[in-house]
């Protein structure tokens, strides 16, 4: 069949990785919970039939990194993983980013060609999920500080993720993706502030007030401390510095910020 699967086909990255291939012709094969083609990481009765006959696949790793070893072991086809990693991830504290730690190595050791992203903070976190509905509500309140972030669009990450998936030269290769500049995350509101035409603001937060605020809005207690893990790699800057895999794996400068919040300001998004 010598399809590319790609999981999380519903998500952030792997909708748009799927559009990319279908746009350029590729036998893509989408698999999500939800997608035609079942894929449920908690479920290994749906991998045999999303993995049958595919010869590359892009990996979007779940949070519990104990199936990911066994999945990749059962994948015995496949020619080709494209992993979905984050930047610095070798700096983070014990316990985060674990599934995306496994992934890598499984990658590694699976004896097929192997190629892994390390992203920064996606640009559409802004729109699409962890900080659009405070954006919305007019303030977005975090554990942050002064530590610069070069926050990656997510179209830059997908079309990176589909060279590597279908052409050559990208074997053994980790690719570090940024954008083009740092920007504090008080320097990124008034950048959607200014494309939304209206006030929004940011506001700096200790980690033991950010931890309360979630708790508050409903968030279990993992998920806070995941988030305040996350912050805390941030702060130590680990990530401020602009990487240039972008520019390596296409040839061009990563999307600007500026651009990002124009483009999605114009679809309403922030008002």
């Amino acid at each position: 069949m010598n399809e590319i699967l790609v999981l999380g086909a519903s998500g952030k990255t792997g909708r748009r990785v799927v559009r990319l291939l279908e746009a350029q012709g590729a036998p893509v094969r989408p698999a999500s919970r939800s997608s035609r083609v079942r894929f449920d990481w908690t479920e290994p009765g749906t991998w045999a039939d999303a993995v049958h006959g595919a010869r590359a696949v892009y990996l979007v790793a779940p949070e519990d990194p104990a199936p990911i070893r066994e999945f990749v072991a059962k994948a015995d086809g496949v020619q080709r993983f494209v992993v979905l990693s984050g930047r610095g991830i070798d700096q983070a504290s014990p316990g985060f980013g674990e599934g995306m730690i496994a992934a890598e190595q499984a990658a590694r050791e699976s004896g097929a060609e192997w190629t892994i992203l390390r992203a920064n903070n996606f640009n559409q976190n802004f729109d699409e999920d962890l900080w659009h509905a405070p954006l919305r509500a007019g303030r977005l309140a975090l554990p942050i500080g002064a530590t610069p972030e070069p926050f990656v669009d997510v179209e830059d990450l997908a079309e990176v993720a589909v060279a590597a998936l279908t052409g050559d030269g990208h074997a053994g290769r980790v690719y570090e993706l940024s954008g083009p500049r740092g920007l504090t995350f008080g320097e990124a509101v008034e950048i959607i502030a200014r494309a939304a035409d209206r006030p929004i603001v940011y506001e700096e937060l200790t980690p033991e007030r950010y931890r309360e605020e979630l708790l508050a809005e409903g968030y279990p207690e993992v998920v806070a401390d995941s988030l305040n893990t996350l912050f805390a790699l941030h702060r130590e800057g680990h990530l401020a510095e602009p990487a240039d895999g972008v520019r390596q794996v296409l040839g061009r400068d990563p999307i600007a910020f500026e651009d990002y919040a124009t483009r999605v300001a114009a679809t309403g998004a922030w008002s």
